[in-house]
């Protein structure tokens, strides 16, 4: 039986605050008019409010460790994350005092549960001054502001108890004392200063008797914030000041994608969506490979959509990077695009992108933020960071881009992002708004998992390596090499080449379309996927502008090769005239049946590439030689686990199990399974029972992603090819078994590894099969299939060589030739090298 695959969904971890607590002590029926006025009907800012001054104020905890204890005897949960209760103190961030956090969603109204907490603290004399701290200027002054009207709303102090310490406290920042029944507002940066802040005169020596609140902590809690936020966590455990009450407040309660260990109450994005507080979330199931240009149309078709769809409003769309650099860059990059594509000035463009980062160079920026959401204000695009500082109560964003996936591959982050688009405008409260998330598909799998678990879909299966037990048989070894790069020259044999463009022999171009159409699936919380249709015009050039660039080439630029074209030779002494070069591109076009007049950017490139080959000097030229190693051992044993949201049982994941599970998998595991073979509104295709007989693999579940995979282990599995079966494994996309190649992507050489799919064994033989949608035979696929091929020649011929017997047969499959290839398997041709699938017939053309 295996160990360990328990994941944790994240309200289990959760602290609960006892609510059984000595009335005598703690009297907070006086405070439920103060709570009703000030929350409304919003009961989870009440709950908040209630958890914490109960933790604080009852007298129940001495401190974080007292609350820990109580529950970590009652939840099993928090047993099975830490081996002891001293192993989970050991790991507090803020130990020895009255700490905790808050997680409430961006948007769900966390100023008014920080201001009444503070207020309650006061009126019950449980301290004098309360502090609340929080990351930037911006926030310090949006927090200021709203805590003034609530100080100062008659209705509120109509509410406040007649025994209360102190009322309607005064709202001030750290320019002044800090006097008994304050509340100060400050940003964190000024806490470091010596001059001009009153912290230190007011409240050193008196920490027992203030209360510390901490917007945004998780700046405070997380290294990778900037040097003086990380100076915060340092300035609560001052034993000068010597701070008892702590309580913090995030709506990203995650420490990359840990969740934090001192949290009292949760409100999550899923229970806010759910309660309409906040806007849903629709992102990105599928997308077809786009470029850049393709990329800015997508996300403008979008934009689009919202500004027609929210006519009372001015829709924003956000664009984050993980850095200021790359911040910089794009909107540069997206103003060029706006410039092209609304065909308007680029100062006009330039007032409709905002960029917003702690730079000082953007620091102007940020004070427009209050204004982004007025119809008359000019901004529509926003280019951000992903750890942003500053405060983001703007509400018109309907659309967020996680233009890198650095941005966005972290529950901190895709929390962090997702918060500045929930907001919901006032115009707009009903039916419930959706913002997009449009994450680019290369890393989409990722994401939707990692969203998933943000939106609590965070139950997991996971699928491991069995030692013992009937199907540890299974387990078998392998043989790789691998290579030592020597870089070796080439030298030209001839300086002087003759170039033929004669009309026999045209520029090799490719089919074109000048408008494509893309589509794009978003899938949003209930698992409805949507299809979106958008028109991409791809760049094109007319054929005299490429004409005009080719002849300017020539005047500027030397050559000594000869060009043949039609009418004759030439030179660099007689260069060729501009009706020529127009003739040899057309009749270029016309074999590729290019009647439009006009070149997408990759054919012009070819041309360009062609033309160009004429002015580069003939010299050596350095390549790669690899040189073989011997044959090293690989076990089956050596695979680490892999996991899948069951939530993404409902995108195309599969789980593969015997009816003997029960005894194969852990209780965790066992209770997961059972729930998703049972759930009935799950797609067909989520859960496939095999009879174990069949089942010839040492996993305890296999688990397949796509449809060709989950196609494929039906295929294994299948009565008639099991029984030639020995064994069989499903790889990892990373680690265990890589196989490196080489490939040109677009004017440079990349190299990369991939990890083939499937490894089956029947005796001695080894097939070795990755697997591919129908068609799919692209550059990057082709290189894949022709340095495998190397990689399994090589790797043969030196297990011959150490007369090792085991031998390997490489396949590149798709579904079209799922059938042929079991039948060459099962009656032995596939070992004579006759079996070719559809798929390598096209990766060789």
């Amino acid at each position: 039986m295996t160990e360990g695959i328990k994941i944790y969904k994240t309200q289990d971890l959760v602290l609960q605050v006892n609510q059984n607590y000595n009335p005598a002590k703690l009297n907070l029926k006086k405070w439920v008019d103060f709570l009703d006025v000030l929350c409304g009907d919003r009961e989870f800012q009440k709950e908040a409010i209630r958890d914490a001054i109960i933790f604080l104020a009852s007298c129940e905890y001495n401190s974080i460790e007292s609350l820990i204890e109580e529950n970590f005897r009652k939840n099993d949960e928090l047993q099975k994350r830490y081996k002891d209760v001293r192993d989970y103190q050991r790991n507090l961030p803020l130990p020895y005092k009255l700490s905790a956090v808050l997680d409430m969603a961006t948007g769900t109204g966390k100023s008014y549960v920080i201001y009444g907490i503070g207020q309650i603290a006061l009126g019950l004399g449980l301290v004098d001054k309360v502090l609340v701290l929080c990351p930037s200027l911006t926030i310090e002054s949006g927090l200021k502001e709203k805590f003034e009207k609530l100080s100062g709303d008659d209705k509120i102090k109509a509410t406040l108890p007649d025994n209360a310490v102190f009322k309607n406290p005064r709202i001030i920042d750290a320019n002044s004392t800090i006097k008994n029944g304050d509340i100060c507002v400050e940003n964190i940066h000024t806490v470091y200063e010596r001059t001009g802040s009153s912290i230190n005169d007011s409240l050193k020596g008196k920490g027992e008797r203030v209360l510390v609140l901490n917007d945004e902590v998780h700046h405070a809690y997380n290294s990778s914030s900037e040097q003086d936020i990380r100076k915060w966590k340092a300035f609560l455990l001052n034993p000068d000041f010597n701070f008892k009450y702590i309580l913090g407040f995030t709506g990203t309660a995650y420490i990359g994608d840990e969740y934090f260990n001192d949290v009292i109450y949760r409100y999550s994005i899923r229970e806010a969506v759910n309660d309409k507080v906040i806007k849903s979330v629709d992102y990105v199931a599928k997308d077809e490979n786009i470029d850049k240009n393709e990329k800015f149309q997508k996300i403008y078709d979008n934009h689009d959509e919202f500004v027609k769809k929210y006519r009372f409003i001015k829709p924003l769309t956000i664009l984050v990077t993980k850095d200021i650099a790359k911040a910089k860059t794009l909107r540069e990059d997206l103003i060029d695009f706006l410039e092209k594509q609304e065909k308007i000035s680029r100062e006009a463009v330039e007032k409709k992108v905002l960029i917003v980062t702690s730079h000082k160079d953007h620091k102007k920026n940020l004070l427009e933020l209050k204004n982004v959401d007025d119809k008359e204000n000019s901004v529509e695009w926003i280019v951000s960071v992903s750890m942003l500082t500053e405060g983001w109560d703007v509400k018109n964003v309907f659309q967020i881009v996680p233009w890198e996936d650095r941005a966005f591959n972290s529950k901190l982050l895709i929390a962090q992002v997702l918060g500045r688009g929930l907001r919901i405008p006032e115009e707009y409260k009903s039916p419930q708004p959706k913002v997009r998330v449009f994450n680019h598909d290369a890393w989409s799998r990722n994401i939707r998992g990692l969203v998933d678990e943000i939106l609590e879909i965070e139950v997991r299966l996971t699928s491991e390596i069995l030692t013992s037990g009937e199907r540890a048989k299974y387990h078998f070894v392998l043989y790789t090499i691998d290579y030592e790069k020597k870089e070796k020259a080439v030298k030209a044999e001839k300086d002087t080449e003759v170039f033929d463009y004669s009309k026999d022999k045209p520029i090799k171009l490719v089919s074109q379309a000048e408008q494509i159409e893309r589509t794009t699936e978003y899938v949003d919380l209930a698992g409805v996927i949507k299809p979106k249709n958008t028109v991409i015009q791809k760049n094109v050039f007319t054929i005299d502008e490429v004409v005009n660039k080719i002849v300017e080439t020539f005047k500027t630029r030397g050559f000594e090769a000869k060009i043949r074209f039609p009418k004759g030779e030439y030179d660099k002494e007689h260069l060729p005239p501009e009706n020529e070069i127009k003739e040899i591109i057309l009749a270029s076009m016309k074999v590729v049946g290019i009647k439009s007049g006009l070149l997408v950017e990759g054919n012009a490139l070819r041309i360009y590439q062609a033309f160009q080959t004429i002015f580069r000097k003939r010299g050596s030229t350095v390549v790669l030689e690899r040189v073989v190693h011997k044959p090293k051992l690989i076990s089956a044993k050596q695979i680490e686990k892999e996991s899948v949201a069951v939530g993404a049982v409902k995108h195309g994941s599969t789980v593969f199990y015997t009816e003997n599970f029960k005894d194969e998998c852990t209780n965790g595991m066992i209770d997961i399974l059972k729930d998703v073979i049972a759930d009935e509104n799950l797609p067909r295709s989520a859960s496939k029972e095999v009879n174990h007989y069949c089942f010839k693999t040492p996993f305890n579940v296999v688990l397949t992603k796509l449809e060709p995979e989950r196609k494929f282990v039906e295929t294994l599995v299948n009565s008639r090819l099991c029984e030639k079966l020995d064994a069989w494994i499903k790889s990892r996309d990373m680690g265990f078994y890589s196989v490196e190649y080489s490939w040109r992507k677009g004017e440079h050489q990349t190299q990369g590894s991939f990890n083939p799919d499937f490894f089956l064994k029947l005796g001695e033989d080894i097939v070795v099969v990755e697997i591919k949608s129908d068609g799919d035979d692209s550059e990057e696929n082709k290189a894949k299939y022709l340095w495998a091929k190397k990689h399994f020649e090589d790797l043969n011929k030196e297990l011959k060589d150490a007369k090792v017997k085991q031998k390997y047969f490489f396949h590149f499959l798709s579904p079209a030739s799922y059938s042929e290839f079991t039948e060459y398997l099962i009656d032995g041709r596939l070992f004579k090298g006759e079996f070719r699938s559809n798929l390598e017939d096209l990766l060789e053309k």
